[in-house]
């Protein structure tokens, strides 16, 4: 009989409780992850600049697919608390060992639209 007031009691105590109280939650810290890139970053690139050109005005990119390497992504993600705050994507492409174009949420120009358009910097056709 005392065996199963004893398993009683602490089934019991595994009912509905909270394992944390609500006013104590574990610290999540700030992660920035991958290439920030600036407005100001984007407005130092023009069309026919060579890699080392963009290289420099952005920085060594996150990804660059072996098997298109005329393509070069900068992804940057920044959580706060746990939570996605901030995600931009930006994408440069080259045609001949020159810039071609770049796509993405940053784009280029002064007076720039908003961050879900395109931006298309295309080199003049040579003759």
């Amino acid at each position: 009989m005392k065996k199963i007031l004893i398993t009683t009691l602490l089934l019991a105590g595994c009912g509905n409780i909270p394992v944390v109280p609500p006013l104590l939650t574990p610290y999540k810290i700030d992660i920035q992850q991958g290439n920030y890139i600036t407005q100001d970053m984007i407005a130092k690139l023009k069309p026919g600049m060579s890699r080392s050109q963009v290289r420099f005005a952005l920085g060594t990119p996150l990804i660059v697919d072996p098997f298109r390497t005329d393509r070069w992504d900068y992804v940057y993600t920044l959580y706060k608390g746990g939570k996605l705050v901030e995600q931009r994507t930006v994408t440069v492409v080259f045609k001949d060992e020159q810039l071609l174009r770049i796509d993405g949420d940053v784009v280029a120009g002064s007076n720039a639209p908003a961050p879900d358009k395109k931006a298309d910097v295309t080199t003049p056709e040579k003759k």
